[in-house]
This record gives structure tokens, C-alpha cells and sequence, in this order.
């Protein structure tokens, strides 16, 4: 593997030397292409794809690059020639590449031909799937375990064993670092700026999505005002169920013309599409032994620090309870939510190394509700309580104790995440792990 001093392709092919900071997702990147021919990293723009990328090609044709494309767009077999492994950077803006990646494969599918990046799902469809050809990978905002912030000591890897092994280690990390890494943000670049420079970066990211990603992806804005106010109530949504209605209301609080579905829908859609917002799914368990669980998602956008900067809410702010944006149902507080959001971030990740899904429970009543739920390819779960506290109490595992009296084995272990120092199992068996010492 390259070193973390890496080279850079710029179009003219010559190279400079940026940082790299390595990625979960390296592991699993290296894994794929050592037997497949092409792999598709996908996420939102600045979560570093581009940099994961070009660690591993050889020819790279960079498709932000309005001469670059132009030139493809003219000769489009000059994207499938070359010294292996080609990078086709931001495909989707060229759509017809996908199927030219897919019928080079077909002709030879030799391993770590291709490597597409692609920051939006195209509005038109690539004409095959790929399945069998091109492989996608999901790449997010950095985990807590990446950014460097303390050292990790608990493996969900471990957790989704089932031997429930020992926890331990400590952190220094504080309920401030924590609110602070929540507004710092896990886009790498964004992440090294602080005070009003970060402000201004957030700012100027959420500006390009509106004014000129979704043009781009081939949405249309008829007011950019209304949908700024649906981003941001959906940000103040955020670690909640609310529904799409209530979402709607109060992006329009005052106003007695309510916008129709058929007008919020597709900001919705598009942001799926741009990876802005990944809403997190209700779990669907096989079997019978849990009946009236509830389907509606749990509202997340790709970085919680995007919801901060969208609710105008600094770490100071966020400390101190301020209100911050429109009003929303939700238990505890704004800087809770965003915890939340921040841990449910980290474990995506940690849980793409394992080949797990994520995703949350609550019966429909409300009785019960398990903030994240880990899936093993059997079936089998690991479930998981973030709490924004350094202490746990046997009041707080209650929802836990009730998950396993009804999954018995196929509970592989249960834990809370906390803002405390130490790892630790209870008399009970549930961990307690502070959220910045668990890792993949």
C-alpha cells in the first residue's frame, strides 16, 4: 500500500504530494479490487472518494473537469483504455460511462480494471445495473474512530461475534469535544478550518448543493428559498420519526399556502440521490417474536454538522440549549439528536466493515425503541443505546433487557454509547463503550 504522503494526479499527469488520512473503507476497497474487476465508490461530494481513489489508479480521468469531459464526450473508448486501474472520477456526469465500464468488463474481467467516484446518482438510470460487473461501496463523512481525535479500543467486528468479550480503555474526550466534533464535521477538508472559516466552508457546501448540485442532477428548484426552509426543518428533524407532513409544517410555519407533496417530494428524492440525507431504515427482524414494530425512518442528514450549520447553532450554542430552528417534536435535547447522529455516522461505517446493516426499532406505540440495530448477514443482531450521558443506570437498559428477553441467542451482545471515559460490561452484560472508543 502506498504511504499516507500520497501522490496526486492533476490533468496534465503531473503529480504533487498531499495528506491522506486512511480510511475504514481502505480495507475494504483493497479486498474488492484484488477479485473484482470494477468498484464504484459512492457518497457525497468532500467525503474524499476522489483521494481513496487515486491511491489505487493508474490512469485517471477526472470528469469535474469540463475539458476532460468534453473530450470523453467526444471519444467516450478513451475512458476504458489505459493502465489499470482506470479512475473515472464523478461518473454520473457522464452517465453512459457505467455502461462502458460494464462492457469492458464483459470482455475482460480481469480483477482491478476499474475504478469509478461518483458524489449523485444520475437522474437518468444507467441503462444495466451492473450486477455481476461493477460493485458499489459506500464511502460517508469520517467516523469518529477516523479522525484521530482519541484511540480506540472497542471492536464492533468484536461485538458482532457474540462472544461478548471484555471491554475496556479510556478517553479523554469530554461532552465539549464531543459537541465540537459534531460542528467540525467529517468532511476531511472542511473538518481543519475552525470559527468563522468553518461557518463559511458548511455554508458554502449547502449553497453548492442547492444552486447548483440539483441543477446539476437535473432537479428542478422552482424557490430556493422553500427548499433551504425544508433542509432545515428537516435538520431539526434530525434522530427523530417525525413525519414528512410534520417536516413540511414547519418549513412553512406562518404560511397559510402549505407546499404540496408534490413539491417537497422531490427535494427529497434529490437529496437521496445527492447523499445529503440518508435516513436511517426500521429494521425489519425475521420471524414472529416481534410484532408491531413501527416502519417509519429515523431522519438523518450525511454529517450532523450540516444540521448545525443549518440550524445556525455553533458548539457554545448546542452546550447551552439554545433554541435553534423550527420547532420539533422530539425527546431531549438538539445536542442530544445531533450525538445521535454523530455515533449513527460512525457505526455505518464501522458496521460496512463486517458486511452488516444498520438500522433502528420502535414499536408502534412507542414503548420500545432500540437507537441502532446491527445486522450480521444471518440474521443476528447486535443492539445498540446512544445516551448523552457518562454514567448509565439500570432504568436506561431497559429497552436492551427487553430486546433480549424476546431474541434470546439471536442477540449477539447489547451496549450503550455514552460520553463517559471508560469501557466497561455491567453485572448484566451490557457494555457501556464512550462513543470515540469504539471502531470497526
Amino acid at each position: 500500500m502506498p504511504s499516507n504522503r500520497e501522490r496526486k494526479c492533476r490533468p496534465s499527469g503531473i503529480v504533487s504530494i498531499v495528506d491522506y488520512r486512511p480510511r475504514i473503507v481502505d480495507a475494504e476497497l483493497d479486498t474488492l479490487l484484488a477479485g473484482l474487476p470494477a468498484v464504484s465508490l459512492e457518497g457525497p461530494k468532500a467525503v474524499g472518494k476522489t483521494e481513496t481513489a487515486l491511491r489505487r489508479a493508474r490512469t485517471v480521468h477526472r470528469l469535474d473537469d469540463l475539458g476532460r469531459l468534453e473530450i470523453v464526450r467526444a471519444e467516450p473508448a478513451r475512458l476504458v483504455s489505459g493502465a489499470p486501474p482506470i479512475l473515472i472520477d464523478e461518473w454520473q456526469r457522464l452517465p453512459a460511462s457505467w455502461d462502458l465500464v460494464r462492457r469492458a468488463v464483459d470482455r475482460d474481467p480481469s480483477p482491478a480494471r476499474f475504478l469509478l467516484t461518483g458524489s449523485a446518482a444520475p437522474g437518468d438510470a444507467p441503462t444495466h445495473s451492473g450486477a455481476g460487473r461493477i460493485v458499489t461501496v459506500r464511502m460517508r463523512p469520517m467516523a469518529l474512530a477516523e479522525r484521530a481525535v482519541t484511540t480506540p479500543t472497542v471492536s464492533l467486528a468484536a461485538l458482532l461475534t457474540g462472544a461478548r468479550p471484555a471491554l475496556g480503555g479510556a478517553t479523554h474526550l469530554s461532552l465539549t469535544d464531543y459537541a465540537d466534533e459534531i460542528t467540525r464535521s467529517g468532511f476531511p477538508a472542511v473538518r481543519n478550518y475552525s470559527g468563522r472559516l468553518l461557518r463559511t466552508q458548511l455554508a458554502g457546501y449547502i449553497d453548492r448543493i442547492v444552486e447548483r448540485e440539483f441543477v446539476d442532477l437535473g432537479a428542478r428548484v422552482r424557490n430556493a428559498a422553500a427548499l433551504r426552509r425544508w433542509l432545515t426543518a428537516y435538520a431539526a428533524a434530525t434522530s427523530t420519526t417525525a413525519s414528512y407532513e410534520t417536516i413540511r409544517d414547519a418549513a412553512s410555519a406562518g404560511e397559510s399556502d402549505k407546499p404540496a407533496k408534490t413539491t417537497t417530494h422531490p427535494y427529497r428524492a434529490a437529496l437521496e440521490q445527492l447523499w445529503i440525507i440518508e435516513p436511517l431504515p426500521a429494521w425489519a427482524p425475521t420471524g414472529n417474536r416481534l410484532r408491531r414494530l413501527a416502519s417509519a425512518p429515523v431522519h438523518q442528514l450525511a454529517d450532523p454538522a450540516l444540521a448545525a450549520r443549518l440550524l445556525g447553532i455553533d458548539t457554545d450554542a448546542l452546550l447551552d440549549g439554545a433554541p435553534a430552528g423550527p420547532p420539533m417534536p422530539r425527546d431531549g435535547t438538539l445536542l442530544g439528536a445531533l450525538f445521535e447522529s454523530l455515533v449513527t455516522l460512525s457505526v455505518r461505517t464501522y458496521a460496512q466493515a463486517s458486511e452488516a446493516r444498520v438500522g433502528h426499532l420502535r414499536t408502534r406505540g412507542g414503548e420500545q425503541e432500540i437507537d441502532l440495530v446491527i445486522e450480521r448477514r444471518d440474521g443476528r443482531i447486535v443492539a445498540i443505546e446512544v445516551k448523552l450521558s457518562a454514567t448509565v443506570a439500570d432504568a436506561d437498559t431497559r429497552h436492551l433487557r427487553w430486546l433480549a428477553d424476546r431474541l434470546g441467542s439471536d442477540l449477539l451482545d447489547a451496549a450503550i454509547i455514552t460520553t463517559g471515559r471508560e469501557a466497561y460490561r455491567r453485572a448484566d452484560g451490557i457494555g457501556v463503550i464512550p462513543a470515540g472508543l469504539l471502531t470497526a
